[in-house]
């Protein structure tokens, strides 16, 4: 039951992910980072399959920084979605990967921006967006509170909305959520929003 959403703020985006790694009936661990720094302006959010989001996502950054390495500037955003767009639609034609992303980055001379991709390799730049099961209450719940302009305080209030919601709504929620932000400043993580942690397991 994942949930990638992410919005653009004033001068910064966001992007919150679920931290839950299931298989089957099968929890497997609660504090799985699903939302990569791809560069030092560049965040990725993801959801799918396991395997295809962290091969997928792992390949994407590397490249990124590949280029940045060859040429000595790094990828704008656009530049970025589109590159991550191409070899989704390459794969699709040949070993397709089942995962959905959610690029936010921040450009000096465009701002923040964030950008829509799915398996199928749709890409659409966006003001906000979600994937997942969550996406339905995520969605809805941005439709009636986010607006242009949302300072960063009003970005992370309607963030705890669409995880409160999603908590209550949803038949098996993820317990726990990670807040990633991307500005001028750079691309970090934010917050956590746990309530549950994973406990160690003691040696019998």
């Amino acid at each position: 039951m994942e949930c990638v959403f992410g919005l653009v703020g004033d001068g910064f985006a966001l992007v919150a992910a679920d931290t839950s790694a299931v298989h089957s009936i099968l929890v497997h661990k609660s504090n799985e980072d699903k939302v990569m720094i791809l560069d030092s302006h560049k965040l990725l959010g993801a959801s799918g399959e396991a395997g295809d989001r962290v091969q997928f996502t792992e390949y994407i950054q590397k490249n990124v920084h590949l280029y940045e390495f060859r040429n000595g500037i790094p990828l704008a955003t656009a530049a970025a979605a589109n590159f991550t767009r191409g070899e989704l639609a390459l794969a699709l034609r040949k070993n397709p990967y089942s995962v959905n992303i959610l690029l936010a980055g921040y450009d000096k001379d465009v701002g923040a921006s964030l950008y829509y991709i799915d398996y199928i390799a749709t890409l659409h730049k966006v003001d906000k967006g979600a994937f997942g099961y969550g996406s339905y209450f995520a969605l809805s719940m941005m439709d009636r509170h986010y607006h242009s302009g949302m300072s960063l305080e009003e970005a992370v209030d309607l963030v705890d909305k669409c995880i409160i919601e999603i908590r209550s709504r949803l038949v098996v929620a993820p317990p726990n959520f990670v807040i990633k932000i991307v500005d001028k400043d750079g691309a970090r993580e934010y917050a956590w929003r746990e309530s549950i942690k994973d406990a160690g397991v003691s040696a019998a």
